[in-house]
This record gives C-alpha cells, sequence and structure tokens, in this order.
C-alpha cells in the first residue's frame, strides 16, 4: 500500500509539473504594432535636479519601412567582430543594427542569422544608448537622439575602439570611447571635457529600449522579459504582468543599486546594461503604451556630478549584446567581476545541481564532439555515483517479488481482517528483510536528475541545434518524426496541432515507452488487477507526455531505463528471481 501511494504521488508530481503547461498553455504576447510611431520611452528617473532623459522622436508614416531602409537612412559607423555585424547610428549614438553571425533562426542551409537588434523607425525597434542628463533649467545642451555625432575611425572592431564626439558650442565636448571584443561585450567610456568658465552638473546614463512584446514561449520554468541583479537580487518581471499594471500611465519599478547589471533577455539572447560595478546607481524597468503599442525599457542612471570649468568626467560602462552563452557569462562575472552575471541563464531554484550538470554535459561533449553522446555519458556517471544505493533497492525489490507468493496467500486469509492482513504483512517484510518502499528509490534518485537536464536541455543555448544521430537534428527540440508523417519516410515535418500536439509521438518516444514498460515488468507487480491495470497505463501515459519533450530528454530517459533494467536483471538473477513468469528460484551464492 505504502509503494503505491508514494508511487502514485510521484507520478501525479511529474504530470502536473509537466502536463499543466501542455493542457492549460499560456498564450504567448504578440506585438500590437503601431505603424505611425516607434522610438524610445522615457529616461531613468533622476534625484534632485537631474533631469529626465529626452526620447527618440517617432518616425511618423502611414507605412513602416524596412529594416534595411531604416538602416540606410543614418549615417553609420560600422560594426564587424567575429561574432556579430552590425552597425552604431551616429545620429543619436544608438547601438541598434547587430545580427549574430554564428547563430541561425533555423536549422535550414539558407536560414537567416539572428537579428538582436534592430533601429528606431523600423517593425520592432530595439536599441541601446549612452548619454547625459543635465539640470533641468540649467539650459545645458546635452546630446539627445536627434545628435549627429562625429566619428575618427572605424569599422568598431576587437582591438579598434572609435571614439564618437559632439560639441555642444558652450564649451563642452562630449565624447564616447567605444571598444568591443571577440565576443559580445561592448565597452563605453562617456567623457565630457568642460572648457567653459562655469561648473556644470551631469549624470550619465545608459538605456535598452525594445518596441513590441515578442513571441515568448509563456512556460513557467523559462523567464523572457526584463532582468537585473540588483542590490544583490535577481529581478525578473514579466512582459504581462508590466502589462496588467499599465493604467494609462508609464509603469516605472525602481531599483537603487551598487554595482549589478539590468536588461532584457530572451529565451537565447540577452541586451544588458553593466554600469560601473563600484557605483551607485538608480535603475529602472519601465512599461509605457503610446499609440497601443508595447514599449520595455531597462536603464541606469549615475549620480550628478559637477565638471568644473577647465575640468572633465568620465564613467565607463559596458553593454552585452549577444548570446547566452554559460562559458562566456562565467568568463566576464570572473574577469570584470559582474556579479551574478551567469544568472541572466534561467537554470532555476536548482542553480546548485543545474549549473554543475550543464558543465559535466559540455565537458564531455568537448571530449566526445557530440552533446548526445556526452548525455549517455553523463547518464552512465550518475548510475555509478548512486549504484550503492540502487543496488540495495533493486536487492529489496527482488526480495519482494520473490514473497509475491507468500503475500497473496495472506490477503487471501485475512482479506476480511484489513488490521490483522497489516501486522502480518509487516512482520514478513521485517523476517525477510524487505522494504516495500524499495522500487521508489531508483525513481527518487532519478526524478531530480531529471529536472535538472531538462532545464539545461530547454534553457542553454549550447544544446539548440545540436545534433545527435540519424533523425535527431536538434537535441533541445522534440523528436521530428511521428506517425503522422511515417516515422520520418514521408516529406513533411510533424504538424502542429497545439493542444493534440501529444499525438505527434515520434520513434525515441515509443522507445522510451517500451523501455518503460518492460522495466515495470521487473518489478513486483500490484497484487490488485485495478492497481496493476492503472501501472501498466504509466508507459502509455509517459509516452505521451514526453512526446513533445525535448529529444535529449527522452534519449536521457530510454538510456537510463535501459541501464536500470541490466543493473535489476543481474540482481534477480542472483537471487534467483525469474526475469519473466515462473517460480523463484533459490539465490545463488554470490
Amino acid at each position: 500500500m505504502e509503494q503505491r501511494n508514494l508511487l502514485l504521488a510521484i507520478v501525479l508530481s511529474v504530470v502536473i509539473l509537466f502536463g499543466f503547461n501542455y493542457l492549460f498553455p499560456q498564450q504567448p504576447l504578440t506585438p500590437q504594432p503601431d505603424p505611425a510611431t516607434s522610438g524610445e520611452t522615457g529616461a531613468p528617473a533622476t534625484a534632485g535636479s537631474v533631469p529626465s532623459i529626452p526620447g527618440v522622436p517617432s518616425t511618423g508614416g502611414a507605412a513602416v519601412p524596412s529594416r534595411d531602409e531604416v538602416i540606410g537612412i543614418s549615417p553609420r559607423l560600422s560594426i564587424d567582430t567575429p561574432r556579430l555585424t552590425g552597425s552604431i547610428a551616429l545620429r543619436g549614438a544608438l547601438i541598434d543594427d547587430l545580427i549574430l553571425t554564428q547563430f541561425k533562426e533555423t536549422l535550414e542551409e539558407d536560414s537567416p542569422n539572428i537579428t538582436l537588434l534592430s533601429p528606431t523607425g523600423s517593425a520592432n525597434p530595439y536599441f541601446s544608448r549612452f548619454g547625459w542628463a543635465a539640470n533641468p533649467g540649467s539650459g545645458v545642451a546635452v546630446p539627445d537622439a536627434e545628435t549627429l555625432w562625429q566619428t575618427d575611425g572605424g569599422p568598431l572592431a576587437p582591438g579598434d575602439p572609435v571614439t564618437l564626439s559632439w560639441d555642444n558650442g558652450a564649451g563642452l565636448v562630449f565624447e564616447q570611447v567605444i571598444s568591443v571584443d571577440d565576443e559580445y561585450l561592448f565597452t563605453i567610456t562617456q567623457r565630457v571635457t568642460n572648457s567653459g568658465t562655469d561648473a556644470v552638473e551631469l549624470a550619465p546614463f545608459g538605456l535598452v529600449s525594445r518596441t513590441g512584446t515578442p513571441d515568448i514561449l509563456g512556460f513557467y520554468i523559462l523567464h523572457e522579459g526584463p532582468i537585473g541583479f540588483l542590490d544583490e537580487q535577481l529581478r525578473e518581471i514579466d512582459y504581462d504582468d508590466l502589462k496588467d499594471d499599465f493604467q494609462g500611465q508609464e509603469v516605472v519599478i525602481d531599483h537603487p543599486t551598487t554595482g549589478g547589471w539590468i536588461g532584457i533577455t530572451d529565451k537565447y539572447w540577452l541586451a544588458a546594461l553593466v554600469p560601473d560595478q563600484n557605483q551607485a546607481v538608480k535603475t529602472r524597468f519601465v512599461y509605457t503604451q503610446p499609440s497601443n503599442q508595447d514599449r520595455y525599457q531597462a536603464d541606469f542612471l549615475y549620480s550628478a556630478a559637477s565638471v568644473p570649468a577647465g575640468g572633465s568626467l568620465e564613467t565607463t560602462s559596458r553593454l552585452f549584446a549577444g548570446a547566452k552563452e554559460v562559458v562566456k557569462l562565467d568568463a566576464y562575472r570572473d574577469e570584470l567581476g559582474i556579479v551574478s552575471f551567469d544568472l541572466a541563464v534561467d537554470f532555476g531554484w536548482f542553480y546548485f545541481l543545474t549549473k554543475p550538470l550543464f558543465y559535466a554535459i559540455h565537458w564531455l561533449n568537448a571530449q566526445v564532439g557530440n552533446f548526445g553522446v556526452a548525455i549517455l555519458l553523463l547518464t552512465i556517471a550518475v548510475k555509478l555515483v548512486f549504484f550503492p544505493l540502487a543496488n540495495k533497492s533493486y536487492k529489496s525489490m527482488a526480495k519482494m517479488r520473490k514473497l509475491q507468493p507468500e503475500m497473496m496467500d495472506l490477503r487471501e486469509r485475512f482479506s476480511e481482517d484489513k488490521q490483522r492482513l497489516n501486522q502480518e504483512m509487516m512482520a514478513l517484510y521485517k523476517r525477510e528483510g524487505a522494504n516495500p518502499l524499495s522500487g521508489c528509490l531508483p525513481i527518487l534518485i532519478q526524478i531530480p536528475v531529471f529536472f535538472a537536464l531538462y532545464k539545461v536541455m530547454y534553457v542553454t543555448i549550447e544544446m539548440r541545434h545540436a545534433p545527435f544521430f540519424g533523425w535527431i537534428h536538434d537535441l533541445s527540440a522534440a523528436d521530428p518524426t511521428t506517425i503522422l508523417n511515417g516515422f520520418g519516410l514521408l516529406p513533411w515535418g510533424a504538424p502542429d496541432l497545439g493542444l493534440l500536439n501529444l499525438l505527434n509521438i515520434g520513434v525515441w518516444p515509443l522507445l522510451m515507452g517500451i523501455s518503460m514498460f518492460l522495466q515495470q515488468k521487473l518489478n513486483p507487480q500490484p497484487p490488485d488487477p485495478v492497481q496493476a491495470k492503472i501501472f501498466l497505463m504509466m508507459p502509455i501515459m509517459f509516452t505521451f507526455l514526453l512526446a513533445t519533450f525535448p529529444a535529449g530528454l527522452v534519449i536521457y530517459w530510454t538510456w537510463n531505463n535501459i541501464l536500470s533494467m541490466a543493473q535489476q536483471a543481474i540482481i534477480m538473477k542472483r537471487a534467483g528471481v525469474p526475469l519473466g513468469s515462473g517460480t523463484p528460484k533459490q539465490p545463488t551464492s554470490t
């Protein structure tokens, strides 16, 4: 009875955890474009006399020009790195044109590369800008979104920084020295020189602005949207929460912090601002809805500082714009002291298990050159680590199966006296050294690893488009074969059936279900026919449930079942318990 209840509890937990998203999927939020407008939200909230940052004016017009057309309007400084290509708009000094050269949208050979940032005036602007805020009423002219900057070099490339400059004609010269590394990190040194006769007060800022709500997966184990590590805490703001809080006025969430980082994240991509880690800044998450168009902004504002006559002010900040590769984020965290930058990858509450699991797979992949094989090797390693516990469990399960005839006899003898039946059963377990909960231990061991591996497969870009063998070209996606395309023999992919996607059962989910069924046959069978039928349905239920899961996870589960069956079969044979039907034998000496 205890074994049945615990197993059912485990099964129900798994079904609730993973099945809820399929039975009640969250609808992805989609943009509501207004072709007449596009641009930037308001500016960081300021303290004292420091004003808000000017916005980017709307483009107007009846139609939204193409991205390429918009890029061609403004004078530009090109960007060329091993991983990025694009440009900086000299009008406004906007980093607004970035394409990831090593990532494509799909597996197709002619698939375009991932576009990360796009200019204001295009369909869905997404960009970064750095600037200065001046005291209101001071009359100090600072560069804004319409300022045309001068440059002394280009293109921007690793080892070849560029300097943007603008003279306000009243004694202030503003400069931005921009450099970029081999990966995805821009370093922006903001400098202002005062050749006038009076001191001025200025506050540097940085922002990331996004217009339009992107299509998101809407899965509860993954955060997409505004994010930051501020005041020693990870802050994750959902798009829909900001929209729900909108009551016709700008929604602003303030977080004062020293150091940290703030930005907007997608599943695999991130645009994040990194202020000086030793300075106090005010940060904000902002949402507004001009002309029914969603606009989100993450920004920071340094404290205002005086620039004396004949003096200068200099501040260095950074912008990360690229793929959330775990190793790279860890390197930036350690080398530059960007606190908890690796949390941009949503490893979740079980970070302590999920991240080491990722690094184990990553290391194995470096040795064998295939993430799928790495998963198989990791499964073996996990089995070895828990071998003593699993071995003890399987021995107890073998005893339980061997005792089934006696258990059936007790049930018949005391069918009318449940209390006496329980007493006799417990006495039998104690006399024979059997544990009725033994069958739960292997499952309890497997579930945390399963959840952690699921998280790794789901959130890390390293698994994206990672091939295995045969028809599995992307371990992070579901098995593309299904009965509806002849298990890959017919020239079309698995159709999108919405809620009925559970019917798209591929080869690997079927193999998983078969292995689960065979493993179940090795376990002690419930004496109650109703219970036996329920347990018989479990492999079928899990086959449908895992049909839409990442193929890498299904491969792991199948391989784990096979290894468990081999281990269990050896122990049962030594205990004299038949693998199929038959009378138990006397145990052999070991």
